[in-house]
């Protein structure tokens, strides 16, 4: 019995000293950070903004990869089956990582990953309506819904997160819209610039500059308390309107990455977030405020937001 407590007590402190140097180690080279999106907008403008100041903190680089495509099942594909060695990481939001498995558009979801933190949270996100709709406010897409069903176009990619905010939209305000699929959130802006679809679900600023020029309308904030960096855009709820969606980004590496890379990881993006320089450049950016959440608070936070999301898992899927 003495020999085998002590030779656990050994394996123990080499297990503790092999992870310490992992994480005492990491980086020593540029960190792949690959995300089921564009250049330019939100997402990609969070991972690049979040390795800017990782070399700043650490010295060392990370190399955006964009794989848009599939609701970000290339992406996130690329990195559940990738090496686990610290160096492929995904930088995705709920939509990549929740939704689709929601909509069947992945078999997996974030068990499949290892989660490290939840490093920003888009509270930047609004419902707009094309100037072209004559839709000035939630109630006119409610009264119009309800004289003539179907007749607000709600632009979507399908399958995807705005797919998702069009459903529970539709269902905490009443409204029946028709939900058609329309691609990316540049797609998005173009076809509500051009009066092909009513409304849809965009970062506030993507489309800020449309909204001061009045082609488009802002018809409110789907969080649960105001951003007050979007300026005077209330919140749905202030609306009596039940939408709250509130969307976190997600840091996650393939599975089995070692547990002190993901520390270390985790440790690093707490430093940024307390950086002044960082909360700058999301407020110039996308009017997002800072948020961050540590592993453990961000696995409760995914798996709730995982539970609320599936009982639209059948609508989801009716495409």
């Amino acid at each position: 019995m003495k020999l085998r407590t002590l030779a656990a007590l050994a394996a123990g402190t080499m297990l503790c000293a092999t992870g310490a140097m992992a994480q005492d180690a990491w980086p020593q080279r540029t960190v792949n950070v690959i995300i089921g999106a564009s250049p330019g907008g939100d997402t990609d403008f969070n991972a690049r903004t979040m390795a800017r100041f990782f070399e700043e903190v650490t010295g060392t680089s990370m190399i955006i990869t964009n794989m848009p495509g599939g609701g970000a099942t290339i992406a996130t594909t690329a990195v559940r089956d990738a090496d686990p060695d610290g160096y492929t990481m995904l930088f995705g939001h709920t939509g990549h990582l929740i939704v689709t498995e929601v909509s069947g558009l992945a078999d997996y979801g974030i068990d499949d990953f290892e989660i490290c933190c939840i490093p920003a949270i888009d509270k930047g996100a609004v419902l707009v309506a094309s100037a072209r709709s004559d839709l000035t406010s939630v109630e006119d897409v409610v009264e119009r819904t309800k004289a003539e069903p179907g007749s607000v176009t709600f632009g979507t990619e399908f399958g995807g997160y705005s797919h998702l905010q069009g459903l529970i939209f539709q269902n905490g305000s009443g409204a029946d819209m028709t939900i058609v699929d329309t691609g990316s959130a540049a797609e998005k802006i173009a076809a509500l610039l051009g009066g092909r679809i009513d409304v849809a679900g965009i970062a506030y600023g993507a489309i800020q500059d449309y909204h001061e020029a009045g082609q488009m309308v802002v018809l409110g904030q789907p969080n649960e308390e105001r951003n007050p960096l979007l300026g005077d855009i209330p919140t749905f709820a202030e609306q009596d309107i039940d939408f709250v969606m509130e969307n976190p980004y997600i840091i996650a590496f393939p599975k089995g990455t070692d547990e002190a890379i993901l520390d270390r990881m985790e440790e690093v993006m707490q430093q940024i977030t307390e950086m002044p320089e960082y909360a700058e450049a999301l407020e110039q950016g996308f009017r997002q405020p800072v948020s961050f959440l540590p592993h453990e608070e961000a696995v409760e936070r995914l798996n709730e937001i995982r539970e609320a999301y599936m009982p639209y898992r059948e609508a989801l899927q009716a495409r």
